[in-house]
Parts: structure tokens; sequence; C-alpha cells
């Protein structure tokens, strides 16, 4: 997200935060934004608040998503008026952002370069830096040939494969037993509490879901050919984006892990 944009969305919030108890709506936004436990004081919900914004600002359609979802959370409260997506948009279309919300969906608008990733990773062996470039390589290589539903399953593949990495690393007191995917990632928000991987793999594990049900994307258990859908070179863009940040962000966690920090 441009830092302007944060800035605007940032002072939208205050005017919302304005209309009632200060603090407690600081809190509301904060959660939106992927913080957990309440803050001491209102001064300091407002710095933790600020501070998981820019966090979250890493990633623009997360960012969206989380202002999008605290504003509706408030929406029809007595004497709370918050921006409607005519202003949302308007803040994304004026700074570049490259995305448009389009309740229920968030849509990538215009042609997006794919977000980089580090060219190795320094906890994985040889072969394993293979696979995840190769797959990366692979799923942008469909994405640019018109396939963006293979492009997608492509890159959730790997974003399982980089979730099983975690088997034997510890956590704490103890380590990783389990084997998979959504068993590593359950155990992994369990033993993090409080801790920004517990967001991440929630948000992981709710895109892995969606992408897999054959009324989402489709691209594990078939599509319902009835009620279905099919995935569109914009979404199928947003998609790789997003799980390409998850795929960095859980390789970086994964290096702090294996070397105990």
């Amino acid at each position: 997200m441009p830092s302007e944009a944060v800035r605007e969305f940032d002072t939208l919030i205050g005017k919302v935060v304005a209309q009632g108890n200060r603090w407690r709506m600081l809190e509301h936004f904060k959660g939106y934004f992927g913080a957990s436990g309440s803050s001491s004081s209102e001064s300091w919900a407002e710095s933790d608040l600020n501070s998981f914004m820019s966090q979250t600002a890493e990633n623009a359609p997360l960012f969206i998503e989380a202002f999008y979802e605290g504003c509706e959370a408030l929406r029809g409260d007595d004497g709370i008026a918050v921006p409607d997506v005519g202003r949302m948009n308007r803040i994304l279309k004026e700074h570049g952002v490259g995305y448009e919300i389009r309740p229920p969906e968030l849509v990538a608008v215009g042609f997006h370069e794919p977000i980089s990733v580090p060219e190795r990773y320094q906890s994985l062996d040889e072969q394993a830096q293979d696979i995840v470039q190769q797959s990366l390589q692979q799923s942008e290589k469909l994405l640019a040939e018109g396939h963006p539903r293979q492009a997608v399953q492509e890159i959730l593949w790997l974003m399982e494969s980089v979730v099983t990495a975690f088997k034997g690393l510890s956590a704490g007191n103890s380590t990783i037993e389990e084997k998979y995917f959504n068993k590593i990632a359950q155990e992994l928000r369990a033993k993090k509490k409080g801790q920004t991987i517990e967001q991440v793999l929630t948000w992981l594990t709710t895109l892995h879901g969606y992408l897999s049900s054959p009324t989402g994307g489709g691209v594990r258990h078939g599509v319902d050919l009835k009620s279905g859908i099919t995935i569109n070179a914009d979404e199928g863009r947003l998609y790789c984006n997003l799980i390409r940040s998850y795929v960095t962000f859980l390789m970086a966690e994964h290096y702090r892990m294996s070397r105990g920090t």
C-alpha cells in the first residue's frame, strides 16, 4: 500500500472512532488489522493500531480487507457513520493501489507485477530451494499463458509444501509433530498465540479452504458445475500474489524458528 493511501485510511479511522467510545473503537479496528488482546490505555491503543496498520500495509489486499470489514462491522450502529465503498475506492484509485472493492469481492484492476520473493531461502537445502523456485516460475508462466486456475493450483501446492517444512521444528518447549497442511497450521497457531504468524495462518487457511472448495476456487476438489465459479485472469493474479506473500513470510518465520529465535 502506498504510504499516502495508508495515511488517508488512517484519517478515516480517526473520524470514525471520534464518534463513539474512542478507546473501544480503536481496539475494534486493531482486531481487524491482526492484533490480539487489548492495549493498556487509549494512547497505546492508537499507537498499536498504527503499528499493525503499517505491518498489514505490506500486503495491499489484506490491508483493504481489514479496513473494509472493520467499517462494515460498525455499519448500522446508532450514531456511527462509516465511509462507504465509493470513498474507499476513490482512495485506492487516486493512489494507484491496483484494487477495487466490489462487495463481496476485492478485484484486481490493471496489470500487476508478481510480488517479489527471495531467490534463496536461508533455512532450505538445495533440493528444497529448487522446488520452491520451479513452482514459483511455473505459476508465473501459467498466468502469462492465460491459465489462471492452473497457476493458482500450482502456487497453492507450493504453499502447502512450505507449511509442511515446519514439521520437526521447535516451537517453545515442544516441536511441531503433525504431518499435513491443515494439522500443521492448526498446531502452529496454537503454539504461536498472540504472534503475527497466528493471524497469518488464520488468513492462509481461510484462503486455502475457499480455493479448495467446489463452490470457491475449485482448484483442489473440482468445481461445482452448477453453482461454482471459474477463476479469471485478475483473480488468478490476486490469489497468486497473496500466496506468494504468505510463502515469503512463512519462509522468513521458518528461518527464525530453525535458528531458535
